[in-house]
This record gives structure tokens, C-alpha cells and sequence, in this order.
């Protein structure tokens, strides 16, 4: 009988005590970092997939929490989760929230107003129905911290950078930029010298997209993101405000997953002739998302000439570019690796170690 190794008992209380919601890649690449010394200050005291869940409140080895869970007969249910953080006596009691669950994206307010700190890299409350983004608004009236950097861009400083800029009496006036990391490499590659469906295969065999293409295809991830920065930026705009092109031919949105990627051929033509269209008038293509300062915001394929920053970007590259009162003359540029679970849970820590 295997032994189980478990973070050594201290009789004081932690400072920072930590549940998380989510162990897929992005879940177990933050239980990594909370196994390195810069975590040393956190304990980890309980862990949940969607199925099941663990508590330990006297702390586990971040390491060891995949193999508890999957030992676990505890179903889910948030309450022993967080009473294992109440009884953990921490200063910070921090909700970290590594899924893409809109239930659980939709309790993050009432967490807040419990006191309870919430760490996500989850955009569907932010991200989603206006109602949800002003119920996040109030609830931090309650002085708990949202820790969102995790929701655009994997942790680059573009919402931080954003709130210096309000902070100091700046205004954003226009954003326009390549949001998503998956489809940042697709069209990076795509110059018709094979087809689309072919660069879409080796993108999910490179982990650059969802298990299922169509969360990355039908552009609502990048207009999450782009809801997620104009809302930060003070444009009351509604999820069904944002003019979405998506890239899923009508015939394969309703089908299940496996029989869309028995058919991604049906994408290769309609592609084709948009690349077609846009190397005849000296152009390229980029899926781009844009705002204007009449709080228009559409995200879609857009021809850009070939000195067109989004035009220069390589791998999976975001870039955000704001133009502010003060940034005018040439706008403000955030650009770097915008996919990645690793960049992710590091973004996750960042927030995390913040409270």
C-alpha cells in the first residue's frame, strides 16, 4: 500500500488558503507552479474536476491533488470546499477557477460578496450577458479581489495596463487586435498552399485549439475578450452587441464533435476564395477583432495590407493595440504568446500571489 504525501502540518494558520475548480491543462499546469518555491506561502486545500472533488483541509502536496481526485467518491458540491477554506483559518481565502464552466463562472459574484477572493481564468461571467458583468461590478463593492488576468490574452498586461491607464484619467478610444492565439497561428500559416482543413488538423494535434475546433472557429472566445477590455474601458456593451463572423459553415454548427472533424473539408472552399480574393487586392487575411469609439465592435476576417502590424505577427502571437486620448498619435501595442497552458497558470499565480 502506497503511501500518500502530505504537506506538512503547521500549527499557524496559512496566510493564503486556496481551493481550484479544474484540473485540464490549464488546472495542472498551475498545480506545478504551487508545487515551486514561489508558492511556498499557499496551501492548497481542496481540488475539484467536474465530476468529483477533494478536501483536505490540512493541506495537500499540489503534486499529489490529480491522484486524490481520482481516488475521490466525493461528488461535487462547492460547500465542503468552502468550508475547507473557512477552517483553514487563512487572512486570504482565495477561489481559483481554471474551468470553462458557466455555472461556476455565474457563482463568482456571491463569492465575492462572501468575502471569498476569486482567481479565474473563466471569461463566461465577464465576458457574458451585461446583467452578469454589473452583478461582478457590485459585488467587489464588498472589497474581495477578482483576479482576472487569466481571461485575455493568457496573462498579458492588457487589463492591468488598461485600469493604470482610467486610473490616471485616460480614455480608450479605439481597440483593434488578433485575440486569439489558435486562430492568430491558423492564419499565420494559411497562404493557400494547403488547405485550411489540413493547418486546422495539425493545430489541434499542436494543442493551439479546444478538443472541439468550433469553440476557436465561431470567434465567441474572441468576443468574450473583446466584451472583457471595452467593459474594463467603460462601454457598456451587451454579448449581443458584438458582430460575430463565424469561420463553422452553417451545415456543421449543430453536429457533435466527431462528425465535424469527419468533415472539415467543408471549410477549404469558402476559405479559399476569401484568400483568393484578399492576394488579389495585395492583401492578407487575420481574424481580427475591432472597437470603435462609438462602442461598434465586430470580430471577423478582415484583408489587411502586408505592413499591417497583425500582418507580422508569427505563432500564436496576440496583439492588442489601444488607441487613448493620450496614446493618439500611434496607439499603445501589447503583443506576445496569447496561448498556452503553462503562460495561463502563470498568469493564474501571478493574480493568486497579488491577494
Amino acid at each position: 500500500m502506497s503511501a500518500v504525501a502530505f504537506a506538512p502540518r503547521v500549527d499557524t494558520a496559512p496566510r493564503s488558503a486556496l481551493v481550484l475548480l479544474g484540473t485540464g491543462v490549464v488546472g495542472r499546469a498551475l498545480l506545478t507552479l504551487l508545487g515551486t518555491p514561489a508558492a511556498a506561502s499557499l496551501r492548497l486545500v481542496g481540488a475539484a474536476n467536474s465530476r468529483r472533488q477533494h478536501v483536505l483541509p490540512d493541506g495537500a502536496l499540489p503534486g499529489d491533488a490529480v491522484e486524490h481526485l481520482a481516488r475521490s467518491h466525493e461528488g461535487r458540491d462547492n460547500g465542503p470546499l468552502l468550508a475547507a477554506l473557512d477552517a483553514a483559518g487563512a487572512t486570504h481565502k482565495i477561489v481559483v477557477d481554471a474551468t470553462a464552466c458557466t455555472i461556476e463562472a455565474g457563482r463568482h459574484a456571491d463569492w465575492l460578496a462572501a468575502g471569498y477572493h476569486v482567481v479565474t481564468a473563466n471569461k463566461a461571467l465577464a465576458g457574458g450577458q451585461l446583467a452578469g458583468w454589473r452583478a461582478l461590478q457590485k459585488a467587489l463593492a464588498h472589497g474581495a479581489v477578482y483576479g482576472d488576468a487569466a481571461t485575455v490574452g493568457a496573462g498579458l498586461p492588457v487589463l492591468s495596463t488598461l485600469r493604470r491607464l482610467r486610473q490616471c484619467g485616460d480614455s480608450l478610444l479605439t481597440l483593434e487586435g488578433v485575440f486569439s492565439g489558435s486562430l492568430s497561428w491558423l492564419f499565420n500559416q494559411y497562404d493557400g498552399s494547403r488547405p485550411f482543413s489540413a493547418l486546422l488538423r495539425d493545430a489541434r494535434r499542436l494543442g493551439f485549439t479546444e478538443p472541439d475546433p468550433r469553440s476557436d472557429l465561431s470567434g465567441e472566445d474572441v468576443a468574450r475578450k473583446l466584451l472583457i477590455i471595452a467593459r474594463h474601458a467603460g462601454f457598456a456593451l451587451g454579448s449581443d452587441e458584438v458582430e460575430v463572423e463565424s469561420l463553422v459553415p452553417e451545415a456543421l454548427r449543430g453536429v457533435d464533435t466527431q462528425t465535424f472533424l469527419d468533415r472539415l473539408e467543408e471549410l477549404d472552399e469558402p476559405l479559399r476564395a476569401r484568400h483568393a480574393q484578399a492576394k488579389a487586392n495585395g492583401k492578407r487575411l487575420r481574424y481580427l477583432a475591432r472597437l470603435n469609439q462609438r462602442g461598434r465592435a465586430r470580430v471577423g476576417l478582415v484583408e489587411v495590407d502586408a505592413d499591417h502590424p497583425a500582418a507580422r505577427l508569427s505563432g500564436t502571437d496576440n496583439q492588442f493595440a489601444l488607441t487613448t486620448t493620450r496614446y493618439h498619435a500611434t496607439p499603445l501595442v501589447i503583443q506576445g504568446p496569447g496561448a498556452g497552458p503553462e503562460i495561463t497558470a502563470q498568469a493564474l499565480l501571478g493574480d493568486i500571489l497579488a491577494v
